[in-house]
């Protein structure tokens, strides 16, 4: 059985050794460019917005407010590509992630100085992107699948459970 939270004894609650994380990741794609943000570290890899998943929120929420932070950029999503569920091991805790596509709102240029949340972002081709340091390997298959066309589920597929009903 996964416990999602524990009690100190001091009754602070803090998540359980085999918490199920949460991450919202966004695919944003204009034309034949993808969105990409360098990680907040110099000389940190690229990868897709994304990030956890905050208490309240649900993961279209933190998809947008993800994408906003990293990149600078409002976004509409338009669907989602994969839930994925890493079921962890004794010493990786299990997590899912679920993964939009998304086009940009408007038609301003992502951010260009480092904050607390990203180095930069930009539109790239999936050739620029296979020449950069990326985090993870999924990134280019992702792309790629995208390029082809792959299943694009409706948004209404994840429902928010209102608790207490």
């Amino acid at each position: 059985m996964v416990q999602l939270a524990e009690v100190s004894t001091w009754g602070a609650v803090r998540p359980a050794a085999n918490s199920l994380t949460a991450y919202a990741v966004v695919v944003v794609r204009r034309g034949a460019q993808f969105l990409l943000v360098q990680e907040s570290h110099p000389g940190q890899p690229w990868y897709l917005p994304a990030g956890h998943v905050e208490p309240g929120e649900s993961f279209a929420q933190a998809a947008v407010r993800e994408a906003w932070e990293e990149s600078g950029l409002a976004i509409r999503l338009t669907g989602i590509l994969q839930i994925v569920h890493n079921p962890g091991t004794d010493t990786v805790p299990p997590r899912l992630r679920v993964v939009f596509l998304a086009e940009p709102a408007d038609n301003r240029p992502p951010k260009s100085a480092p904050d607390e949340h990203s180095q930069q972002a930009r539109w790239l081709t999936r050739e620029e992107i296979a020449l950069l340091p990326l985090r993870g390997r999924s990134v280019l298959p992702l792309l790629e699948q995208v390029d082809q066309g792959c299943p694009l589920f409706p948004l209404d597929l994840l429902t928010v459970e209102t608790l207490g009903v």
